[in-house]
């Protein structure tokens, strides 16, 4: 009974450290990549100021998201972005954070209460412009939902 149970958790850790690795390296072509379109669109058809700071604003909040990483195991449908579906989808993390792990948001995103998270963050880790970064935009989904 142990072996089945120990050899699933030794199987699991595996793919997740070789699922976030992949994901890294496929990452940091794709935030390139979306830069670029951004900026395509955002000069090749006209748009209010207004469009235009909300296309900013998305291609911002996407390549944040995934340049760190975030998107590789998680979703945030809030804002209408897609990623992985091995972690929970991140739109109302916000207001749940604190609740499921003791801390807000932001201290959590510094110091990750949960054993994945802290193995992620560790390899990782955010700085103070980031996590403040990241707070308004899950705020923000919370929001639309």
């Amino acid at each position: 009974m142990k072996k089945p149970v120990i050899s699933f958790i030794i199987s699991a850790l595996i793919g997740l450290g070789v699922g976030y690795l992949v994901f890294d390296v496929v990452a940091a072509d794709d935030s390139n990549k979306t830069e670029v379109v951004a900026d395509k669109e955002s000069t090749s058809q006209p748009a209010s100021d207004h469009n235009k700071e909300e296309a900013t604003t998305v291609a911002t909040e996407e390549n944040l998201l995934q340049a760190k990483g975030c998107l590789g195991c998680h979703s945030v449908s809030g804002l209408n972005l897609s990623g992985g579906v091995t972690g929970p989808d991140l739109t109302q993390s916000f207001n749940n954070v604190e609740g499921k792990h003791g801390k807000p948001l932001d201290q959590f995103l510094k110091e990750p209460t949960s054993a994945v998270m802290s193995g992620v963050i560790s390899g990782n880790p955010l700085t103070d412009e980031e996590i403040t970064g990241l707070v308004k935009l899950l705020e923000e989904a919370s929001q639309s939902h």
